[in-house]
């Protein structure tokens, strides 16, 4: 078998994402042949180097892929393990007895449509920058938003001394009170929305997702989950 990345293999077998199997590896929990691998650009032979994690042998998985929607509630953490969480995604998942990982990520006060999955290769290609996949989100913002702000927003603004990528927004209503916009993005820094809205000067009152790539929310009511359709998977993976 041809040499593969080792961050690659790991996503294959359903341990993590890819963007996790390479934490993995920096903080030392993973080894080939009994040395650690904490170079992310390793390559490894399957057929020939042993991988492990957890003090097992890390082999590739043989449970069929599954991919789920999930209507995020506030107060849920998207994460795989945190001891200090209260609550995660993975306490909705209810009869769920596949390992899953997020694609991508929600903050805690943010709703709405979160992927889960474990196809390794799909997630590195949803989540990746270069893939360039649209997010859309529903915001509501106190006050009036102004015409040169949603300018702004559409021609990129400073996040953490980063330029944001371009922004598409589609105004739904505003008055004095409350703006309700759809903003549709390509990228998913940590809390990259409510620090653009905060950075316009307006304070944000609810933040949902709606949108990932092909796939909607539609009417499917918070803290429930469905498997994705055929045609839903086959767009995705496009």
């Amino acid at each position: 078998m041809a040499q593969i990345r080792l961050q690659k293999y790991l996503a294959d077998c359903g341990i993590a994402s890819r963007r996790s199997a390479e934490e993995l590896m920096r903080s030392g929990q993973i080894s080939v042949n009994g040395q650690k691998a904490m170079n992310p650009g390793l390559k490894i032979d399957p057929e020939k180097d042993k991988v492990i994690f957890n003090n097992k042998i890390v082999v590739p998985s043989k449970e069929e892929n599954i991919y789920i929607l999930l209507n995020k509630p506030r107060g849920y953490i998207t994460t795989v393990k945190d001891v200090h969480a209260e609550k995660t995604v993975f306490d909705l998942l209810k009869g769920i007895n596949v390992k899953l990982f997020p694609v991508g990520r929600l903050d805690k006060d943010t709703t709405g449509l979160l992927l889960l999955t474990n196809d390794g290769e799909m997630c590195f290609k949803l989540t990746h920058p270069k893939f360039e996949i649209n997010k859309v989100y529903y915001i509501k913002i106190k006050n009036d938003i102004k015409d040169i702000d949603i300018a702004r927003l559409e021609a990129g603004i400073m996040v953490d001394g980063i330029k944001t990528s371009p922004a598409k927004v589609e105004v739904i209503s505003r008055n004095s009170d409350i703006s309700e916009i759809k903003l549709t993005i390509t990228e998913g820094k940590k809390r990259q929305i409510r620090k653009m809205i905060n950075n316009i000067g307006y304070y944000l009152v609810e933040l949902k997702r709606i949108k990932f790539g092909p796939v909607n929310l539609g009417d499917l009511r918070e803290g429930n989950f469905r498997y994705l359709v055929k045609s839903e998977i086959e767009k995705l993976k496009k």
